[in-house]
């Protein structure tokens, strides 16, 4: 007499679950590091109270020995202009932060405030929060 077995297991592993999990991941560490935007400059910002909730376009930034960056590329003040009118071409709300160390001299920062005034940009100028002591 020949008995058949009903019920076959099948010793084969699904990789379904496994490149689900994978995709998953891997969107979240997509999206999480489109929102982390460094600022690889090394500079001393001034201290206030107060927050901007806005959210920059672009970034400014003058070094205490005077140098302009855009973003993290050195620029000229002469080409500051030019590059900020590429950047900010049809934006519907063009909004500039600018990180300053607190050693630079005021007329330096005035100069990126008039090209902003010019240009009609919204600039907010970067601080640290305030230290309670």
């Amino acid at each position: 007499m020949a008995l058949k077995r009903r019920s076959k297991v099948e010793p084969s592993f699904s990789m379904s679950s496994m490149t689900d999990i994978v995709f998953l991941l891997l969107i979240f560490f997509m999206v999480s590091s489109t929102l982390i935007h460094p600022n690889a400059l090394k500079l001393l910002l001034p201290q206030s109270n107060s927050q901007v909730s806005a959210k920059p376009i672009t970034s400014v930034s003058i070094t205490a020995d005077r140098n302009f960056y855009l973003e993290t590329v050195p620029v000229t003040l002469g080409q500051l202009e030019y590059l900020l009118q590429q950047k900010m071409k049809g934006q519907d709300d063009p909004t500039i932060a600018l990180h300053v160390d607190r050693t630079v001299p005021m007329e330096e920062v005035v100069k990126v405030m008039n090209i902003a005034k010019d240009n009609k940009y919204k600039l907010i100028l970067a601080t640290q929060p305030l230290q309670k002591r």
